[in-house]
């Protein structure tokens, strides 16, 4: 082996210089007819009137073999333009040629007898005048047949062969042509004699529904009288014509269904109001549907329902009234609204401008009425009427879907049904949203200024928290969770109305609240002998003199009955750790070391109260079942009241966090840090800090209030996995302030409890 083939090197990897460009198909060159491109050559075809489609094919053999592809553009577009499988008209072209058939049989009938001539060349055999081949137009019949011209050898393009197929777009038009062009002479006629001509040339005696036959022919003789189509060069004039014959035809149309309908016969009315809406030209609103939903009594007996009827001599609410006018306005729907899905044809929607004019010019009405007088009254009982009302309103969805019901192809979706409701409603949304977060933050400012006044006057008078004396203090935390959760499943009344006694006391509301503050009474497991007739406080939260029970459908339906032992909301005391917004004056006596100090310290397991975090749950809660009666609202409103959610649970997270728990942990650290162990050296225990701890407790209890609170009511409505979402960021904010508050606290008190033994040993 001399010598050895030297290797060549090899690119392992391609280069990071050069990035590789996918592979471009070519463009495809346009295809010449002469000097022009086919495409223009297409377009000018599409813009010619029939008569003049001959003249242009004659131009040169490529232009004849183009107007004579029977797939192509042209035909195609002309095809469609007569709309008829998309509107079903081809039972006008089976019955025109079925009366041009018989035409034709009775023609050769009557026909005189000829005489066979000796044709020995066979040039006239195949001709017949009377029925030219079913694919020539009149203006060139047999222009072309029997013609054959071969191309050159050195031809640039190729022709494509003619089809005459009637399943091509050119068999299909041209039928439908030829079926129809005789009826375009009629229209030249004076205007009063049109309509009897083509109900003539239609129609037969024995012909089913020939209202029907003759608006689908008008209408497919407009759509043949159109720019696209030309049939013929005067085609405007012959639409004008048209257009005429079509109203007077539908005035006719008009006065057969008025005339139907006070017999109430909805068979003709069908027949006359399917017919009328093949001749509507989809301009305004269609006037038979108009017409016949403007004689509906509903429209002019709303003066019998007076709004105002749904207040109460003292100012409250009592939806009955809105009750009984709603079943009106509901059987009005079910009767009429079922009737015009029969009679109508699916397309005109005539049900949904029924219910759409009820809802703007019935109820929409009577709503304004009445949130007007309700806003004179309060603020708070005009936000209470806007969610009630709308609930109200809300029932007329249901009616609507069960009157599309009446027909399997009424072709009514849920959300069409539900937009009417939300367009009507939509002129009082801005001021309700508003409003509601207003008088939220103001409920929030005073619960808190209340709790702050009456802490500041008689909380050294007050009673001692249970947790750490009881046996258990986490099955203490655990029970007032459990019942602040069962409070969470109580329904918060929408719609309010009057009731007498139903088998005892009935409790929502405001009764549902106060039991909820007994059950959150920690002293009912801690454990202690302390009396339960104790009246430590007492606090009614009755506001109405009336009993509300919430409607059936209010908040899935939940109704929360008491049976005869149960207490009146007049009767309600509620005992508790903490003191409310207005304390009692009897004491009992110190049950442990915590509850024995001096004044001067001020209690500090007392400067947090379970029953002021509850206060602001429940208002805003109150608050937020009105706002998610909206929460279904598309467009720009429903991200309204979707931010206004948010919003009413950052504002309560604002006024339980600044205002209530890190002022009483701030208090508390404060107090700590003056507490002189020296002051009581009689005391084995550090007062300061094992009242801190019981603070703790309560500060604990509220933080897990609010997580429940948060899982139950706001979950449904954000994305909790969102960290830059403003509720979540804003609960996060809650939760590190009241952890930083308890860390001061723990920091002073161990400053404090420092300070205790160089006190002792002094």
């Amino acid at each position: 082996m001399d010598k050895f083939a030297t290797l060549e090197p090899v690119k392992l990897y391609a280069s990071f210089t050069t990035t590789a460009k996918p592979a471009q198909k070519p463009a495809q060159r346009p295809v010449f007819l002469g000097r022009l491109p086919q495409d223009l050559h297409l377009l000018v075809l599409a813009r010619l009137p029939i008569p003049d489609l001959p003249a242009y094919a004659a131009s040169s053999r490529a232009l004849a073999a183009l107007v004579r592809d029977a797939d192509s553009n042209l035909w195609k577009t002309k095809w469609n333009a007569l709309a008829i499988e998309k509107n079903q008209l081809a039972n006008v072209l089976d019955e025109l040629e079925r009366k041009s058939n018989a035409k034709t049989v009775v023609s050769r009938a009557s026909a005189p007898p000829t005489l066979a001539v000796d044709d020995d060349f066979g040039d006239f055999e195949a001709a017949d005048v009377l029925t030219p081949p079913p694919d020539e137009m009149g203006d060139f019949v047999g222009a072309f047949s029997g013609v054959h011209i071969s191309p050159p050898s050195n031809v640039l393009f190729e022709t494509p062969a003619a089809k005459d197929s009637k399943d091509t777009y050119r068999g299909k038009f041209i039928r439908a042509f030829n079926l129809l062009k005789p009826l375009l002479r009629l229209l030249d006629s004076p205007p009063h004699l049109v309509l009897s001509q083509l109900a003539e040339a239609v129609t037969t005696p024995t012909t089913p529904i020939p209202l029907l036959l003759q608006a689908k022919t008008l209408r497919l003789l407009s759509f043949l009288l159109s720019p696209v189509v030309q049939p013929v060069r005067k085609w405007q004039v012959q639409y004008m014509s048209l257009r005429s014959a079509m109203d007077r035809f539908d005035a006719n149309l008009l006065a057969a269904f008025d005339n139907a309908d006070g017999k109430a016969d909805e068979s003709a009315m069908r027949d006359a109001a399917e017919s009328s809406w093949q001749v509507w030209d989809g301009a305004g609103d269609w006037e038979l549907g108009k017409v016949w939903a403007e004689k509906r009594e509903i429209f002019y007996q709303t003066g019998d329902w007076n709004p105002l009827d749904n207040f109460t001599k003292d100012g409250g609410l009592a939806f009955d009234a809105m009750d009984s006018f709603m079943e009106w306005v509901l059987r009005a729907i079910s009767e009429h609204g079922a009737r015009a899905v029969r009679i109508f044809p699916p397309p005109s929607q005539v049900l949904l401008s029924f219910a759409d004019r009820i809802a703007n010019e019935v109820v929409g009405e009577y709503v304004t009425s009445l949130l007007s007088r309700a806003r004179e009254l309060s603020t708070d009982t005009y936000l209470k009427s806007v969610a009630a009302s709308f609930r109200e309103s809300w029932r007329m969805v249901d009616a609507i879907l069960e009157a599309a019901k009446q027909r399997d192809d009424s072709n009514i979706p849920k959300t069409r049904a539900e937009d009417i409701v939300y367009r009507m409603f939509e002129v009082n949304m801005d001021e309700y949203l508003d409003e509601e977060a207003e008088v939220v933050k103001m409920a929030f400012d005073s619960i808190c200024k209340g709790w702050d006044y009456d802490s500041s006057s008689s909380l050294a008078k007050q009673e001692a928290a249970r947790f750490l004396s009881s046996q258990n203090p986490a099955q203490v935390k655990r029970n007032v969770l459990g019942a602040f959760t069962n409070l969470l499943l109580l329904p918060v009344t929408i719609v309010p109305r009057t009731v007498g006694a139903v088998g005892g006391a009935l409790m929502t509301g405001g009764s549902a609240a106060v039991q909820g503050i007994s059950m959150l009474n920690p002293a009912r497991w801690g454990g202690t002998t302390q009396n339960e007739n104790n009246n430590t406080y007492s606090r009614n939260l009755n506001t109405h003199g009336s009993s509300l029970l919430m409607d059936a459908e209010d908040d899935g339906g939940l109704l929360h009955k008491r049976g005869q032992d149960s207490v009146s909301l007049t009767q309600f005391e509620t005992l508790s750790p903490t003191p409310l917004m207005s304390a009692g004056t009897s004491q009992q006596p110190p049950l442990s070391a915590a509850s024995t100090v001096g004044e001067d310290t001020h209690q500090l397991d007392l400067l947090l109260s379970l029953d002021v975090a509850l206060e602001l749950i429940h208002a805003d809660r109150e608050a937020l079942k009105r706002v998610e009666t909206f929460a279904g609202y598309p467009g720009h409103y429903g991200h309204r009241v979707k931010d206004t959610i948010e919003e009413l649970f950052i504002l309560f997270l604002q006024g339980l966090g600044e205002r209530h728990v890190t002022t009483g942990f701030n208090k508390a650290t404060e107090r700590m840090r003056s507490y002189k162990p020296a002051e009581h050296h009689e005391t084995a225990n550090v007062a300061p800090l094992e009242q801190f701890f019981e603070l703790v407790h309560i500060g604990d209890t509220i933080q897990s209030m609010v997580q429940v609170y948060f899982d139950k009511e706001l979950a449904p409505h954000i994305d909790k996995t969102d960290f830059l979402n403003a509720v979540v960021r804003e609960k996060k904010r809650f939760e590190n302030t009241l952890d930083d508050s308890v860390a001061a606290g723990l920091n002073a008190g161990t400053e404090v409890l420092m300070n205790q033994h160089p006190a002792k040993a002094h």
